[in-house]
């Protein structure tokens, strides 16, 4: 069965890549590289001892979506494509919307054209509106604070709609997790983005190997038990 995944060179998609591998499936990966490198679906091959069909464009290109759709036979896809940066999402207010947005829809097209109707998406807890309580659960208000958030649900809403519209074939599962952190187990592939990391735990570890100079702690007068910026994470 195989199964398409967007962005799949990245950290969250190159550790599905090696699960699905694992499980019987065939990954078939479109990623544009704008913020991982080729060497990583290497190592997914040499970790699993399977080979990863690899096409390098952007999902807004339908014609390549097209090709890969009828030389595959894709059944479902999983995805994770899209800029993902809060803070360049206001600097970059419309690039991350015809990124994020137009590319999901572009997707979506190319998906009914071949009768595929599965997908899981990866969506994120900035869908959020800031919570009262702490931990959030899957049922809070959505509303998101920032553009990035705006527009994972934005893409959402399309997902959702696209579910209920009377006859719809379409299946889809929203997942939205906070912070991911870790490595697989081999210790050959984890996160690794290009340029400046915008997450604290690949920066933390370029800073330990002296790829970075230093760590910057911005403030100690968050509202937090010891004025600490105090986070959550995944592990992977």
């Amino acid at each position: 069965m195989a199964i398409l995944v967007t962005g799949g060179a990245g950290y969250i998609g190159s550790h599905t890549c090696i699960e699905l591998l694992g499980t019987g499936f065939w990954p078939v990966v479109v990623d544009n590289l704008s913020n991982s490198g080729r060497e990583v679906l290497n190592r997914v091959e040499m970790i699993s001892g399977q080979k990863v069909l690899f096409d390098d464009f952007d999902i807004g290109d339908q014609e390549g979506l097209r090709k890969v759709f009828s030389e595959c036979e894709i059944e479902a896809v999983i995805h994770f494509a899209g800029m993902k940066v809060v803070g360049g999402s206001v600097e970059q207010l419309l690039r991350y919307c015809q990124n994020n947005v137009a590319g999901t829809q572009a997707l979506i097209d190319v998906m009914e054209e071949f009768d595929v109707f599965r997908m899981i998406f990866s969506s994120s807890t900035t869908v959020y509106e800031e919570p009262d309580t702490v931990p959030i659960k899957e049922d809070f208000k959505i509303g998101a604070t920032n553009p990035y958030g705006a527009s994972k649900l934005v893409k959402e809403g399309i997902l959702r709609n696209i579910c209920v519209v009377p006859g719809s074939y379409w299946k889809v599962s929203l997942l939205r997790y906070f912070n991911p952190i870790g490595a697989h187990k081999s210790e050959r592939i984890g996160e690794d983005p290009r340029g400046i990391p915008n997450n604290l735990l690949p920066y933390v570890s370029q800073v330990a190997v002296g790829r970075g100079p230093y760590l910057l702690v911005f403030g100690d007068d968050y509202e937090t038990v010891d004025g600490t910026g105090v986070r959550d994470y995944i592990l992977i």
